[in-house]
């Protein structure tokens, strides 16, 4: 047997010692980004004003003449000379109205409205979106047809026709009448996952074993599909939350419940912009940036649950 060189031997390179395995965590879930907390904190803080604000906050001062006039916030003054006062740290209005009395009450209508109209619609939605895609036939040629044809639909010009023909508008019925127009986008979303997932292999094996319909329509496809849904369903609130706020700014809407867009639509039709009463229409304006923001935020954090790729391109 030939003996090796001495020279050869020590040329020759250490094998690269394997990867090291991270830890695992028990923390590690996708469930627990930054985007996805961050949105749900600012929307739950939203909705905690909403509840604690009429606690510690008089709210009888949203009714017209229950303040002084035309009053800035704290910290500023208004043209006639007149120093904000912490009785109304974010000012009143030309009705004599508090601002903070309308944010704390008309920031969670305003959010109440957007998800009622949201969880009609995606509840709709789901229902058609399986039925379409799991039965099939002349029942998906019918759900789809209906939806396409809706789409095509102008949905804010049917909407201000028919809220200019009711004397009156509540919450609920804005909500039920901004769902009419929010089922069309989840049908054709869930018809098309439910496609794809109807023939793997654990949906087939489940048929096999004579799963009834329901069962693997709701107990075996639909866990699978909730951030989908989940994501849909903020989708379709922040999209109803602008068309409320569209219409409010109108005129149309609520009439006598606060809203973040009523407050907005009352700025300017008392001429605020040139009053320079930039408190009027930018709190409320603020509020539903901030809203939008969260929503935003909460929609790409289950993007990531969603979509492994986005969780390893943000990491």
């Amino acid at each position: 047997m030939p003996e090796m060189d001495a020279n050869s031997s020590s040329s020759l390179e250490p094998l690269p010692s394997p990867p090291k395995m991270g830890r695992l965590n028990r923390w590690d879930t996708p469930w627990l980004n930054w985007k996805l907390l961050a949105g749900i904190s600012i929307i739950g803080t939203i909705v905690l004003i909403g509840i604690l604000g009429r606690l510690f906050w008089d709210t009888n001062l949203v009714y017209v003449a229950s303040s002084p006039l035309n009053l800035p916030p704290v910290g500023f003054e208004n043209r006639r000379g007149q120093q904000g006062t912490w009785a109304h740290p974010l000012g009143t209005e030309n009705s004599g109205r508090d601002m903070l009395a309308l944010m704390i009450i008309g920031a969670p209508n305003s959010l109440f409205v957007g998800v009622l109209a949201a969880g009609l619609g995606i509840s709709v939605g789901t229902i058609l979106g399986f039925m379409a895609g799991f039965i099939g036939n002349w029942i998906d040629d019918l759900i789809r047809l209906a939806a396409d044809i809706t789409m095509t639909i102008p949905s804010l010009l049917v909407l201000i026709i028919i809220q200019a023909l009711i004397p009156q508008v509540s919450l609920i019925m804005m909500a039920c009448l901004l769902a009419l127009f929010a089922w069309q986008s989840p049908t054709r979303l869930i018809r098309a996952q439910v496609l794809s997932m109807r023939e793997s292999g654990y949906v087939q094996m489940a048929r096999l074993s004579g799963t009834s319909v329901f069962r693997l329509m709701f107990g075996e496809i639909m866990p699978n599909l909730l951030p989908y849904l989940v994501a849909s369903f903020i989708g379709s609130a922040a999209g109803a939350i602008l068309a409320a706020v569209s219409l409010e700014v109108l005129g149309l809407g609520p009439q006598r419940v606060p809203t973040l867009g009523r407050t907005i639509y009352l700025a300017l039709e008392s001429s605020a912009l040139l009053r320079n009463m930039w408190w009027w229409w930018g709190g409320p304006t603020l509020v539903l940036s901030v809203i939008f923001v969260g929503l935003f935020l909460v929609n790409l954090g289950l993007d990531e649950i969603a979509n492994p790729r986005l969780r390893q391109a943000s990491g």
